[in-house]
């Protein structure tokens, strides 16, 4: 199993999930190398409601994640549950997950140690594996604890700027569709002799009432300059 193997990905990758799914391959790719005796390894994206990308360094590990999350029996979710480290020095001798442990052992695993980092409601569950037993009993206190640390908050970092280049888009759009919201209010103050704030809530009403965008209903009284619209407006202003 060797560390050098190009990462698999074990989900078909939304646009939401490959830039965490990148992040992860540089970690277990990292902490491969930097961990004694550790044949390979594996990280995962858990944060409530979201699909959870994942990484691993060979295929074989493809499934020893996939096991735990289906069943939601092994290290990770354990790791998940109690956000501390999980570690199997023997996985020979050990008889808890009987379907991940016989799965490892079919690959030629003999111990894993699995390290959950949190941060603002986000988890990376970073897993080592060995091919000898007691191999990774350091291992949470050395390079791949830092790696861990540093990937977490990265993921973290970067979901704050996917946010805030969310909220910049809607108010670009938001920004767009301003003059047309003005126009049509000042037509809608004419037609009804009301003032800038009841305009805007007539315009907000035949929104949500119609299910449409406020920039259309906007558009559309702009575009037929309120005429025979009279009668439908004024039983909206009361």
């Amino acid at each position: 199993m060797p560390a050098h193997h190009p990462v698999g990905h074990l989900v078909h990758e939304s646009a939401e999930a490959a830039l965490p799914a990148r992040r992860l391959s540089e970690l277990v790719e990292q902490a491969v190398r930097c961990t004694t005796d550790c044949c390979g390894a594996s990280g995962v994206v858990a944060e409530p409601g979201a699909e959870r990308p994942a990484a691993v360094t060979h295929p074989d590990l493809a499934g020893l994640v996939a096991v735990q999350l289906r069943s939601g029996d092994g290290p990770i979710p354990a790791a998940l549950e109690r956000g501390e480290p999980v570690d199997s020095a023997d996985l020979l001798r050990d008889e808890r997950w009987p379907e991940y442990r016989a799965m490892a052992l079919d690959s030629g695993v003999r111990s894993s140690v699995t390290l959950p980092f949190r941060r603002s409601g986000l988890t990376v569950p970073l897993s080592l594996y060995s091919f000898r037993p007691g191999a990774l009993e350091d291992a949470a206190h050395g390079p791949a604890h830092a790696l861990g640390d540093f990937a977490a908050s990265c993921l973290v970092r970067d979901r704050s700027y996917r946010a805030a280049l969310t909220e910049l888009d809607h108010l670009g759009t938001a920004l767009r569709s301003r003059p047309v919201v003005d126009q049509a209010c000042g037509i809608v103050m004419h037609v009804l002799g009301c003032d800038a704030d009841a305009a805007f809530a007539v315009l907000r009403r035949i929104s949500q009432g119609t299910n449409r965008k406020l920039s259309d209903v906007a558009a559309g009284v702009v575009g037929r300059r309120g005429r025979g619209l009279e009668r439908d407006l004024a039983a909206l202003l009361n």
